[in-house]
């Protein structure tokens, strides 16, 4: 092929057949990643001692028939070698890079999936200013070492995920896919009850979380084979979830987040979480409170809630993939010689998010006791009796916006707990939920969730979220300063709530997350989150706006006045739609009114 070795292209790929070609020293070189790919750690040998395997002719045909399709005129010449070596896969396709959460100052960059040319230099770059200024440039969290476990470090499992993640490179991937190997690792108790009941199921962090609850007259297995980026078949399901949760009540298993208790025998559980923690936690016993745990430029390393137990007990609940990271930044800032002592108490309890106006009703029934705003007011914890079982922790808060509740349960109470709640439910309309529809009621109140739209990188300043900060509260914190700071000079990102104004949810692209956003004509940042808002009967999204200087392209200060007076379009493949943007949720008058065409929305803008 002396015409294609002449041009300067670089590689030429064929996803349909899954190899790649490119230039090499006058002749071509071709590779691929096979759909049965042979795994070679197994026991007994150790991968790091083997260089080049042995030919694999056969192994080899599928992706040869390939080439020799794509470019006939290969079967003339001469192959000169078959080239056979080990390469690294990740369970999640991503690599690997940080700090070790057990070994201080030992950092690891691996796993490159086969991309280690096209990614090194970056990765090399954010590693080297990890390991010279503590944290890198960008956030890398989808890189993050620590985002594993040592759930995942079975052999087994590796075995099996690695087979699954070498083939899905040359895949496309829908929004909202799954991996199918390495499942059922982490579950709740209820798992049998509620995968008998219609549960669909997705991972995160290992753990097992329903995503809906198909009905009886639903064709199970035409909805499991759905990938699209179009409105998706579950999207009735959902709805009809998401109405319960507002008219009635719906439980979901939430099981997963992680869960912390830091205890002490004097108040040094109180003074290292007022020092880790930009809100004040000194608040009376049963108090939640909202805060987050940030690093030394203000941005969050955490997003959570607290509550406190008694005067020298806390119980701190955060995001499923923040177990490891989380323990690890609290072990390495709680003083080595001190009496504190932080529990990982995640399989302790199993979680049911009550949510609704009848979940009141439900649980007074369930606990003999008055669970009406007057009695049980809003960000307050109790152990209380539900049914036959105690020491229940109930918690007046739902991660939605929506009245309701939390109940932490002791594992061995969790199928009762549940039974319960489901039998006394039945005459408010209780169903089971799942986490669409919580992503659904939170994305339309606004609500920013860790790892999706905040990060290492973002302040509460930049999203709105001043009210979980206490400059004042008598003693430093980490990320004071930097918050100071921002305060006095302005911040240069904002998160905002788009609501999209021309977009047909049946026939258009459905916005997943990403999305450039178009501030009067200009690009202006990306959504980091959206959902299809069933109230609003509109999508919703969440996304940072930036303000880029036509000349230099410098950020500058972006200001309220400055969001609100932007004209918006949200990109989706190519085609812009326009949005309204939203400094605040949109108002829970006009959220339960339906939808009349002749709402503006701009009529709403800064209320």
């Amino acid at each position: 092929m002396p015409v294609f070795c002449q041009l300067c292209w670089s590689a030429v790929m064929d996803a349909d057949g899954r190899i790649y070609i490119r230039n090499w020293q006058g002749g071509i070189l071709s590779g691929g990643f096979e759909k049965t790919p042979k795994p070679i750690f197994t026991e007994g040998k150790n991968q790091l001692e083997i260089q080049n395997l042995q030919e694999d002719w056969d192994h080899f045909e599928p992706l040869l028939s390939s080439l020799l399709r794509r470019m006939p005129e290969l079967e003339t010449l001469e192959i000169v070698k078959l080239v056979n070596c080990p390469e690294t896969f990740t369970p999640d396709m991503r690599c690997i890079m940080g700090e070790s959460p057990l070994v201080q100052g030992y950092f690891v960059l691996a796993g490159m999936n086969s991309a280690g040319l096209s990614f090194g230099g970056g990765a090399g770059k954010y590693l080297a200013e990890w390991m010279v200024h503590g944290y890198p440039s960008e956030s890398v969290w989808e890189l993050d070492l620590k985002r594993f476990g040592a759930l995942q470090s079975s052999r087994t499992f590796l075995r099996h995920r690695v087979m699954e993640v070498m083939p899905l490179l040359y895949d496309l991937k829908v929004p909202r896919w799954d991996f199918q190997t390495g499942r059922q690792l982490r579950t709740s108790p209820l798992y049998d009850r509620l995968d008998a009941q219609g549960a669909r199921w997705m991972e995160k962090h290992g753990f097992e979380r329903p995503k809906y609850f198909v009905p009886p007259d639903k064709d199970l297995l035409a909805l499991e084979q759905s990938k699209t980026f179009y409105k998706p078949d579950w999207f009735d399901i959902v709805e009809s979830e998401v109405k319960c949760c507002k008219e009635a009540v719906c439980v979901i298993d939430m099981s997963s987040f992680t869960k912390f208790e830091i205890t002490s025998t004097g108040d040094q559980a109180l003074e290292i979480l007022q020092y880790l923690f930009s809100n004040d936690l000194d608040v009376p016993v049963g108090h939640i409170v909202h805060t987050g745990m940030l690093n030394e430029g203000g941005g969050y390393e955490n997003d959570c809630s607290i509550a406190r137990l008694n005067k020298r007990s806390f119980f701190m609940i955060s995001p499923t993939d923040q177990q490891v990271h989380c323990w690890a930044w609290l072990k390495k800032h709680m003083p080595r010689d001190s009496d504190l002592l932080l529990e990982d108490v995640t399989w302790k309890y199993t979680a049911l998010n009550l949510i609704g106006p009848r979940a009141v009703d439900v649980l007074s029934e369930l606990s003999y006791a008055p669970m009406t705003p007057d009695h049980f007011p809003s960000l307050f914890c109790k152990e209380m009796s539900v049914g036959y079982a105690n020491g229940i922790r109930v918690m007046s808060m739902t991660h939605t916006g929506e009245p309701g509740f939390m109940l932490y349960i002791p594992i061995e109470y969790a199928l009762h707990v549940y039974n319960e709640v489901m039998s006394v439910g039945q005459k408010y309309g209780i169903r089971n939920a799942g986490y669409y529809a919580l992503r659904s009621l939170r994305i339309e109140k606004f609500f920013a969730f860790w790892g999706q739209d905040l990060n290492t990188l973002t302040t509460p300043l930049e999203c709105g979220r001043e009210s979980r900060v206490k400059l004042d509260k008598g003693m430093d914190f980490i990320g004071r300063d930097a918050l100071l700071q921002q305060r006095q000079n302005g911040v240069y990102k904002r998160l905002t709530m788009f609501i999209l104004d021309d977009h047909d949810t049946d026939l258009d692209l459905w916005p997943w997350w990403g999305e450039p956003i178009y501030r009067n004509g200009q690009y202006a940042g990306k959504t980091t989150s959206s959902a299809y808002s069933y109230t609003l009967e509109r999508h919703v999204c969440l996304g940072f706006v930036h303000n880029f200087s036509e000349d230099t392209g410098e950020e500058q200060v972006v200001t309220a006045d400055f969001i609100n007076r932007g004209e918006y379009e949200i990109d989706i493949a190519g085609h812009r739609f326009q949005a309204k943007a939203k400094l605040y949720p949109v108002t829970s008058l006009f959220t339960h009114k339906r939808r009349k065409e002749d709402v503006e929305l701009s009529d709403l803008q800064g209320k």
